[in-house]
């Protein structure tokens, strides 16, 4: 890909694909890799960008259901069954937890240039925690969280949560959760 992914991805030829080969990261192999070359090809030639796919299918308050949808025209060219499970569903009862880390990315802007804040047709006030076991334990410990599963529903019972405290900025506290559970062991 050089250092020009998003060019690759786009103007790529097949004879490009064929030396991707192998396992490339535990469980992502070489023809997962290459699947989601195409996918995102499609998505920003057929659906213009990822953007206009989760702006589409936003509710007014959550992107669960944009992220069923993303997931859903991610999978729309022929694939290998196994290469969905690098992609989660939160309408399977998923956290999604790096889709929700992805867009906390893309829509929420912060000052440390941690979160970029690209994307502007979609609202940080519906952006969900990306709940993993640090974060999932601390709001626990906290009394934020009283699901025991880090899965979809307890994704929604930390949103109200957190959306009572800020409305317009809900995520805010990912930082906070996530490092108390990784670096004060709490």
């Amino acid at each position: 890909m050089g250092n020009s992914p998003y060019d690759f991805v786009i103007n790529h030829r097949d004879s490009d694909l064929k030396g991707i080969n192998g396992c490339i990261h535990r469980t992502f192999f070489a023809e997962d890799f290459i699947y989601f070359i195409e996918a995102l090809k499609h998505i920003y030639t057929e659906m213009g960008g990822m953007e206009p796919v989760f702006a589409r299918y936003q509710t007014s308050d959550s992107l669960q259901p944009a992220i069923h949808e993303f997931r859903r025209i991610f999978f729309e060219l022929p694939h290998n069954a196994r290469t969905e499970r690098h992609v989660s569903d939160p309408f399977k009862g998923s956290a999604a937890k790096k889709i929700n880390m992805f867009l906390r990315w893309m829509v929420r802007r912060d000052d440390r240039g941690v979160d970029f804040g690209l994307w502007a047709s979609v609202s940080p006030s519906i952006l969900s925690c990306p709940l993993d076991v640090h974060s999932g334990n601390v709001a626990r410990k906290l009394g934020l969280l009283n699901r025991k599963q880090s899965d979809a529903k307890a994704v929604s019972e930390l949103d109200k949560v957190l959306r009572s405290m800020d409305r317009e900025d809900p995520v805010k506290y990912d930082f906070a959760l996530f490092g108390l559970g990784v670096f004060e062991g709490y």
